[in-house]
């Protein structure tokens, strides 16, 4: 990850009134472009998205439109849009963060089933109050997962919906992950709940094995049966997110809750969690961030809608 200095006076891409300081995915690692980003004035440091080639900008800015009223403690709602007319990108809050690929690339392979578990529960927990809003998350994959140091924060909602209207065909498409994507999303049905526990499924398979679609044999024994559930062809064969929860809370011996509180994911997002090179990288990052010199714009700021 580069270190987000400008030095030497030289220019550096601005959007809307953000300086891209560092981009936090490695190049084609997922349907929109991330940069951790600040204010000309440096009063303001925001993740901020752009979309990846071939999508369409209208869908794109639809979805994050759509995502100012996420609920959940592990997601990350917009809270700026471009303003209508100019180059689109939305923007969150910024917190230390590394996407699920970059985390075992620096992890050297999977990561521990400990940190599977407790990543499980937490994605679980918030995709059943996404769809107690009677909202589909529709773009679950492994980059849309980004790990900070107290647990995961979902991103990338709605990239299923933004590649392609329902009814055509999403195969090969960028901006989505085929391997995450559930066979009836790929074949142009609607977004369902069930489709977000597919890609939770193949999430949680690529934690544990750096596949999405990873050989039975691949996984660890105590997760077997509930990820090939997960990613089973047919919708009907999935677990319900409330028998995720509950099978992956036994096994990493949380404290027993009612089906959507937060005692599950606080219980396993516990200090250790994550693998002590992933903590270190995170604080690495933290530090290079708040140390960043403002880098000269290439271009005058644009104004937008902030809207903390």
């Amino acid at each position: 990850m580069h270190s987000g200095r400008g030095g030497g006076g030289g220019g550096v891409q601005q959007v809307g009134p953000y300086l891209l300081l560092t981009p936090i995915d490695q190049e084609g690692g997922a349907p929109a472009a991330r940069w951790i980003a600040r204010t000309v004035g440096g009063d303001r440091t925001v993740l901020l998205s752009t979309p990846a080639p071939g999508v369409d900008p209208n869908r794109f800015m639809a979805e994050a439109d759509a995502a100012r009223y996420l609920l959940g403690s592990w997601t990350l709602p917009t809270v700026e849009l471009a303003p209508p007319g100019g180059a689109p990108w939305h923007a969150r809050p910024y917190v230390p963060v590394l996407p699920l690929p970059i985390a075992l690339a620096l992890n050297g392979g999977p990561l521990p089933e400990r940190t599977v578990r407790a990543l499980g529960v937490a994605l679980a927990e918030t995709l059943s109050v996404i769809h107690g809003q009677s909202l589909v998350h529709a773009g679950l994959s492994p980059a849309a997962v980004l790990l900070s140091f107290d647990g995961p924060r979902l991103d990338c909602f709605g990239a299923v919906r933004a590649v392609a209207p329902d009814g055509a065909v999403r195969r090969d498409l960028p901006g989505v992950d085929a391997t995450a994507l559930a066979p009836e999303q790929a074949a142009g049905g609607q977004p369902r709940p069930l489709g977000d526990v597919y890609g939770l499924g193949a999430t949680l398979a690529y934690a544990a094995t750096g596949h999405t679609v990873p050989e039975r044999d691949e996984l660890p024994a105590s997760l077997r049966s509930l990820v090939s559930r997960c990613l089973s062809r047919d919708p009907v064969r999935r677990p319900q997110l409330a028998e995720l929860v509950g099978e992956l809370s036994a096994g990493g011996a949380a404290r027993p809750a009612g089906f959507g509180s937060t005692d599950h994911a606080s219980t396993l997002l516990t200090p250790g969690w994550l693998p002590a090179r992933l903590v270190a990288a995170l604080a690495h990052q933290a530090a290079s961030v708040l140390d960043a010199d403002m880098p000269v714009p290439t271009a005058p700021p644009a104004t937008g809608t902030y809207g903390y």
